[in-house]
């Protein structure tokens, strides 16, 4: 499943347990997730995963186990000061997140959704995102899922997300602040600041969780219905409860494109010509971060023969168009962002692992409509960390994964 296109249908709503099972279900190994949460000292021994029947459909049923031992590693909530009995500070949870030694892509994606979650909490009640503060059970509720996802998504490497909407919920919640409306506000302001799209579900209940709606903002990378191709994986996750009227289930299906036709995206540009070219790697981060397919800088000459750069990126979708302009505007000097949409023909694309004397490495293939192989190339994070264990060149690890790739043929 890895290197595919993931489709996520939340007619049901959406939890990170919710989001975690249907991936687990979809094909990532456990080992992954488990490796993670040890890494950021949650312990794997936390997840239950078991299957399950919502309304007639199988699914994985995710829970977390949240009781205290002994020698529980993630004490947060006795480790940093002024931090009330029982509850965990955000800027805790963040350091131990920043120093765990995860797998590739794994810290990063963990971040930006936990920070998508403190940035809603301190919106809503007035204070700085590191005095966020979590109760315990919903901290460690929300490090394994957050995390567990975290490590899911960057097994699976997909090439894009969608979604078409999510079923927000209506009516009342009851919590520590008294009777709140539906979206939770946490989650509608995650959904908000993301431009994620919204629908009732027509369903008196909360449907989404502030994390399962940190988790798609994070995620989603267009919010559209799912592409044309071809289904190569389907995994559902199970909710905890039971619903008369459908089954309380998310489902994410993995799409290989059914053939190299052309698509349309948004190209969006900028001349930049008065910033310290330090500021330009984390300007890209944030423009990925926020959805953009691909970001590059360019050397230009503008007026007056001055040396500038100019920026592009390309997005799916119109609310990621919209989330990428605003990054650009908050993160570079510039004053406008052109944009035009650009049609474009992409190859379809799956990744493969092979074997070689420096372990297993995963090689992204990429295919024509008709089948044939254009391209081969292994992944830098697979040929890197290799390297790095074997002691050689990167470019050793590369010629090994191609070489194996081909013997394969």
């Amino acid at each position: 499943m890895k290197g595919l296109h993931l489709h996520v249908d939340c007619a049901s709503g959406a939890a990170g347990d919710m989001l975690l099972g249907a991936l687990i279900d979809l094909g990532v190994p456990v080992e992954a997730i488990g490796d993670a949460l040890d890494a950021v000292g949650a312990g794997r021994w936390r997840l239950r995963v078991a299957g399950a029947v919502r309304g007639g459909v199988a699914a994985v049923d995710v829970t977390v186990d949240t009781k205290a031992t002994e020698d529980a590693a993630f004490r947060l909530a006795h480790t940093h000061a002024h931090a009330p009995h029982g509850h965990h500070r955000y800027a805790a949870i963040r350091a131990r997140i920043v120093d765990a030694a995860f797998a590739p892509g794994v810290r990063e994606r963990a971040l930006d959704i936990f920070d998508r979650l403190a940035r809603a909490e301190a919106k809503l009640h007035g204070m700085s995102v590191a005095d966020v503060e979590f109760h315990e059970v919903g901290a460690i509720d929300s490090i394994v899922d957050v995390v567990g996802t975290a490590a899911a998504l960057a097994w699976l490497a997909p090439t894009g997300i969608t979604c078409r909407e999510v079923a927000m919920g209506s009516g009342t919640l009851r919590c520590a602040h008294g009777v709140l409306p539906v979206p939770a506000p946490a989650a509608l302001e995650v959904m908000r600041e993301a431009g994620g799209v919204m629908a009732d579900g027509n369903l008196a209940r909360e449907l989404c969780t502030p994390t399962g709606a940190a988790i798609l903002a994070h995620a989603v990378t267009a919010w559209t219905a799912a592409p044309r191709g071809r289904a190569r994986g389907v995994g559902w996750g199970a909710g905890d409860a039971s619903f008369a009227d459908r089954p309380n289930v998310l489902r994410v299906t993995a799409y290989e494109p059914a053939a190299a036709d052309p698509d349309t995206v948004w190209q969006l540009d900028a001349n930049v010509d008065d910033m310290s070219p330090e500021l330009c790697a984390p300007a890209l981060d944030a423009i990925f971060a926020a959805g953009a397919l691909d970001a590059w800088w360019t050397p230009i000459t503008m007026k007056k023969g001055r040396p500038a750069l100019g920026l592009s990126a390309l997005v799916a979708g119109a609310a990621a168009r919209d989330a990428v302009t605003a990054a650009i505007l908050a993160h570079t000097t510039t004053i406008g962002v052109r944009y035009a949409p650009r049609e474009r023909v992409v190859l379809a694309r799956r990744t493969v692992e092979v074997a070689t004397r420096y372990g297993a490495i995963a090689v992204k293939v990429a295919s024509d409509a008709t089948g044939t192989v254009r391209n081969a190339a292994p992944e830098y994070e697979a040929c890197a960390a290799a390297a790095l264990r074997a002691g050689v060149p990167a470019k050793l690890v590369f010629a090994a994964a191609l070489a194996a790739y081909d013997a394969q043929q």
